[in-house]
């Protein structure tokens, strides 16, 4: 502070500096020389004190109507402060809304429709300020209703997932042990897997004096047997799938899978691809011809070619062996071999079946089949490696009459058929079904008897190429 403002201060604020010298001297300056005043002409100020300057520019905030404060040492109330919007706008020209962009729009039913009322939200999301009128329109409002779940539609498959939307069924070694199974009627107990065993064996003989004497009376005989076989296995798998909400290309699929063992008897291995080939193009067909993409054209057309492949074209190489007793000389070199194939087969199921279920405690995949063993396995491929060393000991085959060609047979055998079993189980296991069909009394469906053999046939006719047996004699 200076000296001239000391002075000020201490007589009251009404005196007033005088001009010093130097000051009058330009003052005094000669208007005809200059043309007038130096700096221009001055007016008098008028004199304001020092109290009056700061009584000027202090601040005013209203009126004191929120009340008294709570002193510092009374307990927090734990209240959200609110502000009322008389108090947040006090005219409706002020130009200053701080909370202007972060208002939102008034609830559905609230007391005040014309949307006048907003409740800020504080950006950073650690407070928030609430209308009472806003917040007593929210306590009143009815609850909202809850939204009605989507319906599934059949036709869309996601991949990945069971379509039909079932829980897989429980593990029994998760539930502390398998289930106990009740006894069947008559008093005979069923096996450890389900399967009544009188009944199996009497079907199973059943099916094989069908098959030895079709075999027997000629190749086209053992065709049929194969085609018929086909077909109702194809019938299980597509109505079974089906059930389980995919929608295949049903007619395709059956007439694929029935043509192609005749196809490829008549005309020979260049037929399978053949008949992949136009299944493919009438499956697309039918989905082209669908009314939208509900359809499912892509996974429906791959559940559809599965079972073209897995039934009609692997079960379609029964054909291509038998298709060698057509060479000249009435050879029975097919027929031979899938007699052979059939012994293989069922002495593998055999094996495996009675030594798994007395000594197997090892699985092979517990998430496909738990009765499946390690045991078993190796009970299966001794019981079938046995049965061939009697075949070629007592010289029962006219093709295969070499014990190392006898020995060849049941390795493959014993490779392939367990392969067969444990991928039909598995697809049965995500579809969640015991078995595809019940026609076979003891055995399940078609499908469920004969899929060791859709693995062993192709692995069989490859090895028939590459030995040639026959030559041996």
């Amino acid at each position: 502070m200076t000296d001239d403002r000391r002075q000020d201060d201490e007589t009251g604020g009404t005196s007033r500096r005088q001009p010093g010298p130097f000051e009058s001297e330009m003052d005094s300056f000669d208007d005809d020389e200059f043309g007038g005043p130096l700096f221009g002409a001055t007016t008098e100020q008028p004199v304001v004190s020092l109290e009056e300057e700061l009584n000027a520019e202090r601040l005013s905030f209203g009126s004191d109507d929120s009340g008294a404060l709570p002193h510092w040492t009374d307990p927090p109330t734990g209240e959200i402060p609110s502000i009322a919007a008389s108090e947040r706008r006090e005219s409706p020209t002020d130009d200053l809304d701080v909370w202007s962009s972060f208002a939102a729009e008034p609830a559905a039913g609230s007391a005040d429709p014309s949307g006048a009322i907003e409740a800020p939200k504080d950006p950073t999301g650690e407070l928030t300020w609430h209308d009472d009128a806003t917040a007593a329109a929210a306590a009143t409002s009815a609850p909202a209703e809850p939204a009605e779940p989507a319906r599934r539609e059949p036709a869309r498959i996601t991949i990945g997932t069971d379509p039909s939307g079932m829980p897989r069924r429980p593990d029994p070694k998760r539930r502390g042990g398998a289930p106990q199974r009740p006894p069947s009627a008559g008093g005979t107990a069923p096996s450890t897997d389900g399967r009544n065993l009188p009944i199996a064996v009497a079907s199973g003989l059943i099916l094989a004096a069908v098959f030895l004497g079709l075999t027997m009376w000629s190749p086209a005989g053992a065709l049929a047997f194969v085609t018929v076989a086909l077909g109702l296995a194809a019938i299980e798998y597509f109505t079974k799938v089906t059930d389980k909400g995919y929608r295949p290309a049903i007619a395709v699929g059956v007439a694929a899978c029935v043509a192609a063992p005749l196809a490829a008897y008549w005309v020979g291995d260049t037929a399978i691809p053949l008949v992949i080939a136009f299944a493919f193009f009438a499956g697309s067909l039918g989905f082209i011809g669908a009314d939208s993409i509900e359809a499912g054209p892509m996974p429906n057309m791959a559940i559809t070619m599965l079972g073209v492949v897995w039934i009609g074209i692997l079960g379609s190489f029964a054909a291509l062996i038998l298709s060698f007793s057509n060479f000249p000389g009435g050879t029975p070199w097919g027929t031979d071999t899938l007699v052979l194939v059939a012994i293989g087969v069922v002495a593998n199921d055999v094996g495996a079946y009675f030594l798994g279920s007395a000594i197997g405690k090892t699985p092979l995949r517990p998430w496909i089949s738990p009765n499946k063993s390690l045991e078993g396995l190796l009970g299966g491929t001794i019981l079938t490696l046995l049965v061939m060393l009697i075949i070629g000991m007592q010289d029962l085959s006219d093709t295969w009459s070499s014990t190392s060609h006898l020995l060849m047979l049941g390795i493959v055998i014993s490779a392939m058929a367990p392969l067969g079993d444990l991928t039909e189980s598995m697809f049965k296991r995500n579809l969640d079904v015991k078995d595809f069909g019940s026609i076979i009394r003891g055995h399940g469906g078609v499908l469920d008897r004969f899929d060791g053999f859709l693995f062993v046939l192709p692995a069989v006719y490859y090895l028939m190429l590459v030995v040639e047996p026959w030559l041996a004699l």
